[in-house]
């Protein structure tokens, strides 16, 4: 909060971009996604590294490409228009996800990762062991309930089911800061691995197939980088600067399993940089069924009453976007920024970082 008191809200602050897994709930941040890249990070600033997993991560490769807001919108729409047959299975799921990747990337998209000087893209995913490595259901939710259970006694068990993978655009230069000390294995984009890598990210267990062969890669299979980093508890380098971090929950949750953990709060030292960036209760209020998408829509309303209340969402995170824009324009944003409304746990010692 000091230094934009003393600098004002501008984008030349600002190092680093999160975006969050959650699936559809990303619908309520497309009016930010439509300006901060298109329009507000174009104006000035440095390097910026952009990074995601799962739908975050989708979002991310938008902001790289040449036309962020073009990529954005196809995003938007073909990801709100999915569709399933009633008796669907993790094949069609996946089928569908690779579409949606296609689409958003387009003919340059995949260069426009492996190129762009300014904006890098980072994407997280996991590289499981044991019974995650198997394709069948049974299998699967047993090593769940296996990762579910050791996380909850200490995140760090989580390495016996998972590895931290990031994938990184060429000529970036990254690290993250783990207060868990993770294991992350770090590797480099190239033509071949872009839309694998992405769709791996996306790839929920159990509900989609997990992807294997990717280009450049230790052989295994490789499932939603949420898993690790549902909503993040990193830091980040070596660059000094902001996070800023458009967020549809007010309260970010560490890893996948944590949803249930109301004490495995984010570490100080993750947050101390970071900006959110989130919907207020009152908006969310005022949209359809006062609530953000999720995926449970999908079971719970027809294929017409969800795309029209998705669209909607969409169409109504607009506002948000101008807002955004207004306050930033006249800078009555630094008189508005809040401490951020949650605990967290004590930074670790500096010699218990763990920096890849």
């Amino acid at each position: 909060m000091t230094a934009l008191k003393r600098h004002g809200f501008y984008p030349l602050l600002f190092k680093y971009f999160l975006g969050a897994s959650g699936g559809p709930k990303w619908f309520v941040l497309t009016g930010l996604d439509r300006v901060i890249f298109p329009e507000w990070f174009q104006r000035r600033g440095g390097q910026v590294q952009v990074i995601g997993s799962s739908a975050g991560a989708f979002r991310a490769a938008c902001f790289v490409q040449h036309d962020p807001l073009r990529a954005i919108n196809k995003l938007a729409h073909s990801y709100a228009n999915t569709t399933y047959p009633k008796k669907t299975n993790e094949f069609d799921i996946s089928r569908s996800a690779k579409k949606i990747i296609n689409n958003m990337l387009g003919g340059d998209g995949i260069m426009d990762v492996l190129t762009n000087e300014r904006f890098k893209l980072h994407v997280v995913i996991a590289k499981c062991h044991g019974m995650m490595e198997n394709q069948g259901r049974l299998a699967q939710l047993g090593g769940l309930t296996m990762a579910a259970s050791a996380n909850t006694i200490n995140r760090r068990y989580l390495q016996q089911q998972f590895t931290r993978y990031i994938f990184s655009a060429p000529k970036s230069k990254f690290e993250i800061n783990d207060p868990y000390n993770l294991e992350t294995e770090r590797l480099e984009f190239g033509y071949n691995n872009v839309k694998d890598v992405l769709l791996a990210s996306g790839s929920i267990p159990v509900i989609m197939r997990g992807v294997e062969h990717i280009v450049d890669a230790p052989v295994g299979v490789y499932r939603d980088g949420g898993i690790i980093d549902y909503h993040f508890d990193l830091s980040f380098g070596p660059e000094p600067g902001l996070v800023l971090y458009p967020h549809f929950y007010p309260r970010p949750i560490t890893g996948w399993f944590d949803k249930g953990l109301k004490k495995r709060w984010p570490h100080a030292s993750s947050y101390a940089n970071t900006v959110m960036l989130v919907p207020s209760a009152e908006f969310v209020n005022s949209l359809p069924f006062s609530k953000i998408p999720d995926r449970k829509d999908f079971k719970k309303m027809d294929d017409k009453t969800r795309i029209s209340y998705w669209e909607t969402v969409i169409q109504e995170s607009d506002k948000l976007g101008e807002y955004f824009m207004k306050i930033t324009e006249d800078q009555s944003i630094v008189d508005l920024i809040k401490p951020l409304p949650f605990e967290c746990l004590p930074s670790p010692k500096i010699n218990e970082l763990s920096a890849v």
